[in-house]
C-alpha cells in the first residue's frame, strides 16, 4: 500500500471518529488530542500490516473509546437503553465498523454516523 493510500485511510478514519465525538458534544481540544494519538499509533500498526488498512476506522474508534473510559467515563452512551452503558464497535477487527448496543444486540449507527 502506498503512503498516500495509507494517509487517506487514516484521515478518513480520523474524520469518522471526530464526527461521532462532535455529534455527542465531546470533541474538545483534549479529546481531539486523544484521536491524534490513536491515529499515530495506528499509522505504525498499519505500516506493519498493510492488509489491515480497512480496519483502521474501527480500531481508532475503539482506541479513542478506551482512552475516554480511562479519563472521562463511558463513551458513547447507548441512546436506546434507559440503563446507561457504552456502545461497542463491531466487528472488533474488520471492515465497515458499527456502533452496537450489546444489550439489545442491535446496530445503532455506522462509525462516523452517530449524529445521523
Amino acid at each position: 500500500m502506498g503512503g498516500v493510500d495509507l494517509e487517506a485511510a487514516l484521515h478518513a478514519a480520523r474524520a469518522l471518529v471526530l464526527a461521532d465525538l462532535s455529534a455527542r458534544g465531546v470533541a474538545d481540544a483534549e479529546v481531539v488530542s486523544l484521536v491524534e494519538d490513536a491515529v499515530a499509533q495506528r499509522r505504525w500498526w498499519v505500516q506493519q500490516w498493510p492488509e489491515g488498512v480497512g480496519f483502521v476506522a474501527g480500531l481508532i474508534a475503539q482506541d479513542v473509546q478506551d482512552a475516554l473510559l480511562e479519563r472521562y467515563g463511558r463513551w458513547p452512551l447507548c441512546p436506546r437503553c434507559e440503563e446507561p452503558h457504552a456502545l461497542a464497535v463491531e466487528p472488533e477487527l474488520g471492515p465497515d465498523p458499527h456502533w452496537v448496543c450489546e444489550s439489545r444486540g442491535t446496530v445503532v449507527a455506522p462509525v462516523g454516523r452517530l449524529g445521523a
